[in-house]
């Protein structure tokens, strides 16, 4: 192997690179369970969310999708579903996603570069609020640092999408760009996964994620 080829292994695999782009449209997991290759968990206050694989009829890529189907109420509770697959330090990662219910919230997201459950870059759109934030989560602290104002609406099915190369953010919304800042706070490879908020009853399906 040539020097050059060894330094560029050496230098992407440090960077997170290796991997190969991934989608998950949940349609051969079991029904009823988490899908595989996840993992469940909570920033904030209250009990974890319910993260199981259902036949869903409009669902984009048939027959299945993921639901959070917890309704606990507590405000500051923030369940998350975290893929083992897809770390790296630049990518995007898009889902599509669909607000069932919430009174306090219908909000579906994306965390990217996530360390654990209270540190990590975060995107969600909210049908209650009708707007797209952009965060990051330090030390179980949510801080916002960009947004945008527009129709999410409850029931309908739609596309959120990060980009993100080193410390410049990209939003998009049903395929229209809607956010571009820039942060330093976090800066090496974390993972992807799905997001939801407070009493957020909400679907998800062809979660994708490119380095």
């Amino acid at each position: 192997m040539r020097l050059e080829t060894i330094f560029l292994f050496l230098v992407l695999g440090s960077r997170g690179f290796v991997e190969e782009p991934r989608t998950w449209s949940f349609d051969k997991d079991p029904v009823g369970k988490i899908p595989a290759g996840f993992q469940s968990d909570r920033t904030g206050q209250g009990t974890v969310g319910e993260w199981i694989v259902e036949a869903v009829a409009d669902a984009p890529s048939k027959p299945q999708a993921v639901k959070q189907a917890s309704t606990d109420s507590t405000d500051y509770r923030f369940p998350v579903l975290v893929a083992s697959e897809g770390r790296a330090v630049d990518g995007s990662v898009s889902v599509r996603f669909k607000p069932v219910s919430g009174r306090v919230d219908q909000a579906g997201g994306l965390v990217f570069r996530y360390r654990d459950k209270d540190n990590y870059y975060l995107t969600r759109a909210n049908a209650l609020e009708d707007n797209v934030r952009l965060y990051y989560v330090k030390n179980g602290s949510r801080k916002q640092f960009a947004g945008w104002n527009g129709k999410v609406g409850s029931g309908a099915w739609h596309e959120l999408k990060a980009a993100y190369r080193g410390n410049h953010f990209v939003i998009f919304f049903d395929g229209k760009q809607i956010i571009e800042a820039t942060d330093e706070t976090f800066k090496d490879a974390g993972s992807v996964g799905l997001w939801t908020k407070a009493d957020s009853v909400t679907l998800f399906d062809d979660l994708r994620w490119e380095p």
